[in-house]
């Protein structure tokens, strides 16, 4: 069936071309890095930076205003929690109880879907018995999102035409239109789940009630809560018919203003009224808040974006530009005192587009390196420019065939998903490579004049069993990923899943597109004269046309053109022509990677670029050309000296376990996302005004680091179910500049330096160059202010002592010291929120401790906090034990015997006490759209302090109110200020960091190893009650590790079948298996070299080769794994393309002596090195960008490359054991038959 496929489509070759465009049209219209073909539509592939690993959740949340988090973890967290646990596919349940509301964190299995939870949840929450929640409280389900989903934050700001900040808008103004417009507006946009607000204040009427008036007038505060809600109501009359026309009738009563409230009549007597003005004062005011915004020390009003849970997070994030264009120009605007018009602008401060493109744009620049040097490989390796360009040709079109895939599978484009493209692109140019080749060799050797689709069909029919088994193993090998589950399931199914893609569309057009195309291209076709010397002229032509636009590339196109012509006029020999074309070939890939790829860096001249490329590219190649040239000399040699040389990958092997064993782990390293979350937080009895100015201090000292572009801090919660933070709690979003300033495009840009080397500004004035200046003070400026010239310099926006993004958080570090503040670890905001997500703490690295009593809790966290610090690798300022009961808490305890003698019942006292301290929210005004709360209590002078307290009046039914003190007691307590819990169990955490240089395992290793040597000692002493866990991300990595402990030997035995089943021999099986250990060994020892400061501890052009290939300690991770993984495949295919070959020689013609079998597999071998040999050219130099790579994205990429390149170099020695051990095999049957006879 596949050769008859094959053979329709060799003969056929107009369906062939038809494939070849459907599949290039539809791969544009899905790619997803926004490609504007001007004629295809665009419905691109869903994107993302990174995958969301978070936990399958949904959250339920429940207000109970004013209340503490001890009432709410008693009557609403604790009851929730206990019936929420019966809901089926429920993992655990984690719960929050704070000041004025619980949130509930129900975490259900992985494959329980998402909106089917949802509908199970409230179905339990509809049938909740009758008395189990306090009245009036009412949980709600949380949004549908995950806390991934916070995509877009931004600020409302007074701002002029030119974008300059003006001010002139109050905190409650500014309150009101995010609260009442533009939340809604954006709300709107397709995929947005909410917007929840945050900062500035919440305008409320509020009436302060004079208690001394009150007595005189013996009212009640009762009174004054009937007489508010009384005069806000507005009622319907029906219809009134007058004249045959139909009235409306509307009694309007709602509150429009203060005077409104003033006149309010609490009570009347011998027609004399007394109203409110006459008992109390109306104002407006700020609502209690709970969550504040700041930004470089101002404070301002904002509000986060969060997209549906499955929706495209691009997506989102373009339908809200729009909406927020649509609703820009309609914004309020003032003039100002000085002439000036402020208009409300809507200005982002995190946006994940940014980050999301330069992702992309890492990776699409890694795929068309690799791409650049994978025809560079091909046209000095194959030395035939017309399979060159057939092979080429393969690689961007399977790409694109990836993303049709991708769309039809719903597989997101993130940074890891498309990783698996790149680790691909080796085993993808092997069918390619192993093809053509064969191609070549067939019509090289076709003797008989067989018609070009016949020699084309043998020579593809001849390998088509070996590339399938090849691709097959490869896709096998990738089992493992597809069966990890958790965080790291989440993260690598979709680099398996484009992987599998890759490999199945290079297949496809390796075996269906190429041979029809290799037909038609080494077709030997007849031009008349005069045809080939109008084309070529036109060739000339064109290649001059586009040079006159400014591309070089026409040089190529004129060079074509012109070894055409002197080959056609005789003056080349077809030999010597084709080696012009492959050397002009050569040298314009070679630049196109010196302009494009930049390895020494962007402060270099091309020239030097230039210069280091090709000793990259062509030492490589030549290295391995010499290989390649004295193959047959070094394998006569292995077969003659068989043990001896067997030694050397046994020795490798020896070492690669060895340096397996002594390595460092950790679950992943972490995503350079070009921001930073700096989360400390205060002491827990710290108020609203003291947070407020901590945050405001905090944001001023990170303002002013020079690398810093912007820094916005929030204390507290937003207005959403997906931020429970206490307002003690820190989240400053720190945005840096980019190493070199970026043009509109968010591409380098060189600008304008006179003869010093000083920049010129736009207004004729000389700034300092940041790149060969040692002065650290930073000019700051705007791109708009320098000068673009494409033969200038790039402008650097770090000091010369900032080296990476490590140093910039080294210096918000030092600038953050501040007393009363805690310290934290290094965070960013997405690996933050997924942190949150999976273990409920704000680090990726703790210890949970349980049990029943809080203080019991605090206690043995403490002096866990004590222990860590002394433990190896543990950051000791980043170790902070939960410090739970320390909110002041003022407890009024009633008397009862007290209360009985007055007539006074508990809950009158307790009425009282709600409106006079806190005040209570009577009614809602409605004002158009807006809505106000109206608020009643005491004036603050009344309520200052404990001795106020005492003084509050409580109304008697037939006497003179009484004061409080008489009632009852007021008593000073430390309380929690958060509850949390875990399936109802209390829980505390203990937070700490590791150091540079070590693994995440190790650490927590060492540090468990110190606490279990403390507790058998006698100096720690676990309460009874109390256990504690280690949690984190070390969780994850423990769970991949068992895992791939099982699938990963399981693979191994299937790759080990199939090869059975394609050579019907355990021990050719066995022979091809070998390449995979030395390979193995390989990676490992490549990650070891990495680790050691001597190696490659040179400059060459005045750029340190370690820093330019990123050397530093590669930890055992999963990223580690996946790329062994991928290694296992493309190594098998080198081994099974060479023991076929063998095979297919020793079948055709049995030697009869030692002498024979060992000429058979010299010449047998030496025929195919060249195709395996070009596997590990490809794959090593096409891996050089990705090593050398530093955009976001990166510190995905390189781990998983870094075992592929060691070992596929590593692997070079299985070009010899499976000759030398097919040739030990056939020697020793040999010699069993001559005995035998």
């Amino acid at each position: 069936m596949l050769n008859k496929s094959i053979k329709f489509l060799i003969e056929n070759k107009l369906v062939a071309v038809l494939m070849l465009v459907l599949f290039i049209g539809w791969g544009t219209v899905n790619a997803p890095f926004n490609w504007d073909t001007g004629f295809l539509p665009s419905n691109p592939v869903a994107v993302d930076a990174i995958p969301d690993i978070g936990e399958n959740q949904q959250i339920v949340f429940t207000k109970w205003d004013g209340r503490s988090p001890q009432d709410i973890e008693d009557q609403i967290t604790y009851p929730l929690t206990t019936s929420l646990l019966g809901i089926p596919g429920v993992k655990t349940i984690r719960s929050s109880s704070m000041f004025g509301f619980s949130s509930i964190y129900i975490i259900f299995e992985e494959d329980i879907e998402f909106y089917w939870s949802r509908s199970r949840i409230l179905e339990k929450l509809n049938s909740l018995p009758s008395g189990l929640l306090p009245e009036g409280v009412n949980p709600a389900l949380g949004p549908d999102a995950t806390g991934l989903g916070q995509i877009f934050w931004y600020t409302l700001e007074g701002r002029d035409k030119n974008g300059n900040v003006t001010g002139g808008w109050d905190l409650q103004e500014l309150r009101s239109i995010q609260d009442y417009y533009v939340k809604y507006a954006l709300s709107s946009a397709s995929g947005v789940s909410e917007v929840a607000s945050i900062g500035g204040y919440v305008q409320e009427y509020q009436i302060d009630v004079n208690p001394e008036l009150m007595r005189q007038y013996n009212i009640g505060l009762n009174q004054v809560v009937k007489a508010v809600k009384e005069s806000n109501r507005d009622i319907g009359a029906q219809t009134l018919e007058i004249n045959q026309a139909e009235y409306l009738v509307r009694g309007l009563g709602y509150v429009k203003s203060i005077q409104d409230i003033e006149n309010a009549v609490v009570t009347s007597e011998d027609y004399t009224s007394i109203r409110i003005k006459d008992i109390g004062k109306v104002s407006l005011g700020p609502a209690t808040r709970r969550g504040i915004l700041d930004k470089e020390g101002a404070e301002v009003v904002g509000a986060v974006v969060v997209a549906r849970y499955g929706a495209n997070p691009m997506e989102v994030i373009n339908n809200v530009k729009e909406k927020i264009n649509e609703l820009s120009s309609g914004l309020p605007s003032k003039t100002l005192s000085d002439g000036r018009t402020s208009q409300v602008t809507i200005v982002p401060f995190y946006d994940r587009t940014e980050l999301i493109e330069e992702t992309l744009g890492t990776l699409n620049e890694a795929l068309i390196l690799e791409i650049l040097i994978t025809i560079l490989v091909i046209i000095v390796m194959v030395f035939n420019l017309r399979a060159s360009i057939l092979i080429s040709g393969l690689l961007p079109v399977a790409v694109l065939m990836v993303f049709i895939t991708m769309k039809l599978f719903g597989v997101d484009a993130n940074i890891v998903a498309l990783s698996g493209i790149a680790i691909a692109i080796g085993t993808m140019v092997d069918v390619g490579v192993i093809l053509s080749e064969n191609i070549i060799r067939h019509l090289d050797e076709d003797d008989k004049n067989l018609p070009i689709n016949l020699v084309v069909y043998n020579a593809t029919a001849e390998v088509s069993g070996a590339i399938v088994t090849a691709v097959a193993t490869t896709i096998i090998s990738f089992i493992p990923v597809f069966t990890m589950i958790g965080a790291e399931g989440k993260l690598f199914r979709p680099l398996a899943f484009t992987k599998t893609f890759a490999l199945a569309a290079a297949l496809i057009i390796a075996l269906f597109l190429i041979p029809p195309f290799a037909a038609s291209i080494f077709k030997k076709a007849k031009i008349r004269k005069t045809s080939y010397y109008v084309l070529n002229g036109l060739m000339i032509v064109l290649g001059l046309v586009i040079m006159f636009f400014g591309y070089w590339i026409g040089i190529l196109l004129i060079g074509y053109g012109i070894v055409a012509f002197l080959k056609s006029n005789q003056k080349l020999t077809d030999k010597r022509a084709n080696l012009i074309n492959i050397i002009i070939s050569a040298l314009a890939i070679v630049f196109l990677l010196a302009e494009y790829w930049r390895p020494l860096g962007v402060d270099k001249s091309i020239i030097l670029n230039l210069i280091f490329v090709s000793i990259i590219c062509f030492g490589l190649l030549g290295v391995f050309v010499l290989f390649q040239h004295y193959y047959s000399k070094i394998l006569k040699w292995a077969l003659e000296n068989r043990l001896l040389f067997l030694t050397i990958p046994t020795t490798l092997l020896i070492f690669g376990f060895y340096i397996m064993k002594n390595t460092g782990k950790e679950f992943m390293p972490s995503l350079n996302e070009g921001s930073f979350l700096l989360m400390p937080t205060s002491m827990p009895h710290s108020g609203v005004e003291e947070n407020k100015r901590v945050l405001q201090q905090l944001d001023m000292a990170v303002a002013s680091i020079p690398e810093i572009q912007t820094v916005v801090g929030k204390a507290g919660r937003t207005e959403s179910a997906l931020d429970p933070a206490p307002l003690s709690m820190y989240e400053n979003v720190i945005q840096y500049k980019p190493e070199y300033m970026l043009n509109e495009k968010g591409e380098r840009q060189r600008y304008k330096v006179n003869e010093n080397g000083l920049f010129e500004l736009n207004d004729g004035r000389f700034i300092a160059n940041p790149n060969n200046t040692n002065s650290s003070v930073i000019t700051k400026l705007d791109r708009a202010q320098l000068i673009e010239d494409k033969d200038g310099e790039f402008y650097r926006n770090w000091r010369p002592e900032i080296q990476s993004p490590n140093d910039i958080w080294n210096e918000i570090v030092k600038a953050t010291k501040l007393p009363g503040v805690t310290s934290a670890p290094k965070l960013q905001p997405i690996e933050t929120r997924l942190v949150m997500l999976q273990t409920g703490m704000r680090a990726p690295m703790g210890i949970k401790v349980k049990g029943q009593d809080l203080k019991q809790i605090e206690a043995f966290g403490i002096q866990l906090e004590n222990i860590l610090k002394q433990a190896e690798g543990v950051k000791q300022e980043a170790v902070f034990a939960d410090r739970i009961v320390g909110k002041p808490y003022l407890l009024i305890d009633i008397d009862r015997e007290k209360i009985a003698r007055y007539g006074i019942t508990i809950e009158e006292v307790q009425n009282v006490l709600k409106v006079a301290v806190g005040g209570m929210v009577l009614t809602q005004t409605v004002e158009g759209r807006e809505r106000y709360g109206v608020r009643v209590r005491y004036p603050r002078e009344l309520r200052a302090n404990p001795t106020d307290l005492e003084q509050i009046y409580v109304p008697v039914e037939k006497g003179s109110p009484v004061p409080l003190s008489e009632l009852a007691t007021i008593r000073y307590e430390q309380g929690p200020q958060v509850i949390k819990s875990e399936d109802t169990f209390l829980v505390g955490y203990v937070l700490f960091d590791k150091l540079d240089g070590f693994a995440e395992v190790n650490v927590v290793e060492n540090a468990q190893a110190l606490i279990q040597s403390k507790i058998n000692s006698g100096e720690l002493i676990v309460p009874k009650g109390l256990s504690y866990k280690f949690t984190g991300t070390y969780e994850n990595q423990l769970r991949a590790e068992k895992t791939l402990s099982i699938v990963v030997p399981l693979a191994l035995a299937i790759i080990f079948l199939i090869l059975y089943f394609q050579f019907r021999s355990v021990s050719t099986s066995l022979m091809i298996f070998t390449g995979i250990t030395v390979a193995f060994a390989g990676g490992f020892i490549m990650m070891w070299l990495y680790g050691q400061d001597w190696f490659l501890n040179f400059s060459l052009f005045g750029e340190n080769l370690r820093e330019l290939f990123n050397m530093k300690t590669i930890n055992l991770s999963v990223a580690v794994w996946v790329g062994f993984i991928a290694l296992f495949g493309i190594a098998t295919d080198d081994g099974v393309v060479m023991a076929t070959y063998l095979t297919q020689s020793f079948d055709k013609e049995t030697p009869t002596d030692k002498k024979g079998i060992r000429l058979a597999t010299l010449e047998a071998a030496g025929k195919r090195i060249r195709p395996c040999l070009m596997t590990t050219v490809t794959t090593v130099l096409a891996l050089l960008p990705v090593l050398t790579s530093t955009g976001r994205g990166s510190d995905i990429m390189i781990p998983m490359a870094i075992p592929i390149f060691g070992g596929m170099i590593i692997d070079i020695t299985s070009y010899f054991i499976v000759p030398v051990l097919f040739s030990w095999k056939k020697e020793f049957q040999l010699k069993r038959l001559t005995n035998e006879k």
